[in-house]
């Protein structure tokens, strides 16, 4: 199968939603299947409002447009941003089935940077994901949110690890900072909260490995956190290992792969009890949730680092790429025309 994936994140950028992608159309080709990626960097591109290291498409019906003539057998839309758009209008347009995925809780970041009412972004998601088959979220509690707004088609995804990259190690990068290290790993960005994790009264020392548009007034507020910068790959498996606990304190993501790579290092996860970590941590088994960041910080570091290695080898990228197949809708598209050669289980419900 050739599938056909419209997104607005891609890299350079560095994320959830883009971590997820790539290690989905790797299990996917390793499976025989295609993916052509439909993404801003395949044309002229512009930087986001208030966050410049996302990159918009300025053409996006010419981006677009070129992966419709070239063919695909399926169509799976992961953002709600230009190709997104986009590509919903020529399949509502052709009459060819679609799919799509909810990655981010835009209601919740629309209200924090622009001040706009939940109400109004609700409505433009209810419109935006109400003409698919299905749209996959990564919880049962975002699924059920989603349901809840009126987006009846919603299902439960997943999400994975790499536990052959993303493993317990000797590193010991972190020998000149006092213990215990407790450790942020992800998007330098007012909407993860990181000031929840710089302000909380812990022993040790806090590392925040990242980047993003509040570095440098978070750099400048707290010279004593130690700021590591983007690291990738074997690097960022190192910096997890060498960690004692992995803070997670965003309360707006829907569900945060950090987490499950932090576990497959061994290293525990304090996080608040809300939507993302409440579907990832059990408490005392993998990490520690608390509406009081620095209680769940000293409860998780009670935690196992074997007993975090044991639940992050349970969750796979083989079966994230499983559960996406079982939901797409098969056709033939090709030159803006559609044929439907088979229905999943969703589309017939």
């Amino acid at each position: 199968m050739r599938l056909l994936l419209a997104t607005d994140a891609w890299s350079p950028q560095v994320n959830g939603v883009v971590r997820t992608w790539q290690q989905t159309i790797r299990e996917l080709e390793e499976m025989g299947h295609s993916v052509d990626v439909v993404h801003p960097a395949l044309g002229r591109t512009m930087a986001a409002p208030r966050y410049n290291e996302i990159r918009l498409a300025l053409a996006p019906w010419r981006i677009v447009g070129a992966a419709f003539d070239r063919g695909c057998d399926a169509v799976h839309i992961a953002t709600e941003g230009p190709i997104g758009f986009e590509t919903r209008r020529r399949c509502e347009r052709a009459g060819i089935p679609y799919t799509t995925s909810y990655h981010t809780q835009f209601p919740e970041y629309m209200k924090r940077y622009f001040a706009l009412p939940m109400g109004v972004t609700w409505r433009f998601m209810r419109w935006f994901h109400g003409g698919a088959r299905a749209t996959l979220a990564p919880t049962e509690q975002v699924t059920r949110q989603l349901r809840d707004h009126g987006i009846a088609r919603a299902q439960t995804w997943c999400r994975g690890v790499d536990t052959t990259l993303f493993r317990p190690s000797d590193a010991a990068l972190f020998a000149h900072l006092p213990r215990p290290v407790h450790l942020y790993a992800g998007r330098v960005a007012r909407e993860k909260n990181i000031d929840a994790f710089m302000q909380a009264q812990l022993p040790g020392s806090k590392v925040v490995v990242g980047d993003g548009p509040e570095r440098a007034r978070l750099e400048r507020a707290h010279p004593d956190v130690y700021f590591a910068g983007y690291r990738f790959g074997e690097e960022l498996a190192a910096h997890y290992a060498s960690a004692d606990v992995f803070v997670f304190p965003s309360r707006t993501d829907t569900f945060g792969v950090v987490m499950l790579e932090a576990n497959a290092c061994g290293l525990p996860i304090a996080a608040y009890p809300v939507t993302g970590p409440i579907d990832v941590v059990r408490e005392g088994v993998n990490g520690a949730l608390d509406e009081h960041l620095e209680t769940a910080c000293v409860r998780a570091l009670q935690v196992s680092r074997a007993a975090c290695l044991t639940h992050a080898q349970s969750q796979s990228w083989r079966r994230v790429a499983e559960v996406l197949l079982s939901h797409v809708v098969e056709t033939d598209v090709a030159r803006g025309g559609a044929r439907t050669l088979l229905s999943t289980r969703s589309a017939r419900g």
